[in-house]
């Protein structure tokens, strides 16, 4: 699975700004804080809610 699949509904930017960082798939992201995420150049508010909402989906979540 490429990092386009594993990360539905965000925009290509935000996909972008989490592989550059190596972030490919959404476990990666448990714990990691929605701060972090945000300097990331691309990813915005509503990625981190999407994102938020991807991580519940599968029983994860972001950090403080």
């Amino acid at each position: 699975m490429d990092e386009t699949d594993a990360f539905p509904g965000l925009s290509e930017p935000a996909k972008r700004a989490l592989a550059s960082a190596g972030y490919t798939e959404p476990k990666q992201l448990d714990g990691v804080s929605a701060a972090e995420l945000l300097r990331l150049h691309g990813m915005g508010p509503k990625g981190i809610r999407l994102l938020r909402e991807l991580l519940a989906e599968r029983g994860l979540s972001l950090g403080g």
